[in-house]
Order: structure tokens, then sequence, then C-alpha cells
């Protein structure tokens, strides 16, 4: 049975929550006033009692966005995954099906994982031709007050978009685990977050081209940067004279006549990739009546 699950439909004109239910450790919150009067949305904040996911809990979710509807899941922090208890496994799983025209916006914080933290995560998508999906799924490198750098034990997390029929359309895998040879901090260098975008479907198709010309700008100008920078001292970051940029993104398209737009990030700040995010997603202000990651 679904620790949460959230219906969307058109109810006289209008996006409504039709059904809402939640059990501990989940709890789902609908605030009525996130967005101006007449904006045609429904925020849903999604929060773990304690402010974190505790080693062991399994939180699975499920939200249908019907025919014509808007609707927001975000979070009020980031997701903080507590320290593993023996090889116990934290896991939290997400179904959506979004209707014809419907548009649905996943934009949570970032995932935190704590020392020795082990998190699995796996979101699916079903849509129909016309659906509209932004996703952002992002994971920084832990609590670096405490000294901790990448160093939980493992680090899962599953984006799988499916359209009618389950034909898949974007299937994506991160995996983040302790080797013997190799520490993920090794591996991640001086990069504190990475992050995927995924824009798709009609709605976003002058979004998904202004991000793309943006982020081949930024990035012709990074690299043009790091190439012409060349350090004296032994920089972890200068490899023959090369700079690695402190900001990556790259942005490719999939499916058919390139439908959607996914965008990847590698950071050495979590406040650099929140910027991004602002600036990118602004767009759809409109939409949701508040701009992304305000």
């Amino acid at each position: 049975m679904a620790t949460g699950k959230v219906v969307v439909e058109k109810i006289r004109g209008r996006s409504t929550a039709t059904s809402c239910f939640s059990k501990y450790p989940l709890k789902f919150i609908l605030p009525t006033k996130v967005a101006p009067v007449g904006t045609d949305v429904v925020w849903i904040y999604s929060i773990t009692y304690g402010g974190g996911i505790v080693s062991g809990d399994s939180i699975s979710c499920e939200f249908t966005i019907g025919d014509g509807c808007t609707a927001v899941l975000t979070t009020q922090s980031s997701t903080k995954v507590y320290k593993a208890i023996g090889s116990k496994c934290s896991e939290q799983t997400l179904e959506a099906r979004i209707g014809s025209e419907s548009l649905l916006v996943v934009i949570p914080d970032p995932v935190t994982c704590f020392s020795t933290a082990r998190y699995y995560q796996k979101q699916e998508f079903r849509l129909v031709s016309d659906s509209n999906l932004v996703l952002v799924d992002w994971i920084t490198s832990g609590r670096h007050a405490n000294g901790e750098k990448w160093d939980f034990e493992f680090y899962k997390s599953i984006n799988n978009v499916y359209l009618e029929d389950d034909r898949p359309l974007f299937l994506d895998t991160v995996l983040l685990e302790k080797r013997n040879i190799q520490s993920i901090a090794e591996r991640m260098q001086d990069y504190h977050a990475i992050a995927m975008v995924i824009l798709l479907g009609p709605k976003l198709r002058e979004l998904q081209k202004q991000v793309q010309e943006n982020v081949k700008n930024m990035m012709s100008e990074q690299l043009q940067i790091s190439y012409g920078s060349r350090r004296q001292n032994s920089d972890s970051r200068a490899r023959n004279g090369f700079m690695k940029p402190e900001f990556i993104a790259s942005c490719s398209t999939f499916g058919s006549e390139g439908k959607g737009v996914v965008i990847r990030i590698a950071s050495d700040s979590t406040e650099s990739v929140y910027n991004f995010l602002r600036q990118q997603l602004g767009d759809l202000e409109p939409l949701l009546g508040q701009s992304p990651y305000a």
C-alpha cells in the first residue's frame, strides 16, 4: 500500500486535488496561497516527520494528474538521509500518471546523504503523447559543516519515463557506491553537487530552446576561461594547463524529433545549482504562479 497518494482533477474548470492521503513518515501539505488567485495549479509539498529519511524507511507515493491539470511537487528543504543501521537501505519510490495536456513539475530540494547512509530512489512517469513534465533530481556531497564529503555508502536514483502501452521514452540511473579501490569523493573530485533536469512536452518547447541556447553560451564562455587559465601550483583542478570549470552543464535531446531535453549538471557548490535552476526555470512562473526555487 502506498505511503502517500494525490489525485488532481479538473473541477469546474480548475485543477483541484480531489484526493490526498499520506501516512507516517510522510505528510503532504497543499497550501492554497502559493500562487496568485486565478492561476490554475495545485502545489504539493512533501515532508517527512523528523526532517529526513531514517535507515530502513520505505516511502512510496502515487500521483495522478488528470487531463488539462497543472501540479507542482516540491519540498520545504533538502531530503536528509540519515546514517544507515547495518546494511539497511532507505527507499523512496514515486509513480506518476500525467494526463492529456497536463503538466507535472517536480522540483525538490536536493538529497543530502549523511555519512554511511544508504539510499535508493525510483521514480516512474507515465505519459500520453501531449503530456508535459519538468523533473529535477539532484544530490549534494553531504554535510560540509561536519566535514563530510561524498561520505555515504550507497546512492542509487532511477528515473524512467514511459508513453502509452509502457513504451520507454527515457531511462536513467545514477549510481554512487563506496568501493575499496576508489572512494566516491575521489571520483567526484572537487564537485559538491550533481543534478539532472528533464523538460518534456509541447508546453515546454520554447523553454527547451531557450535553456539549450543558454547552456551552450554558458559553457562556451566557461571553457574559454578554463583553457586560458594556467596555474603555477599543483591545484587539483589543473591538468596539462586546463582548469576544470567550477560549474558544468550539458544538454541533449531524447525521443522522436527531440521531444524531450535533458540537462546534466556538476558544480562545486549547491548554491550555483540553485541559481542555475532559478534562472533557467523562471519562465514557468506564469504557469505555476511562482518561479521555481524562488
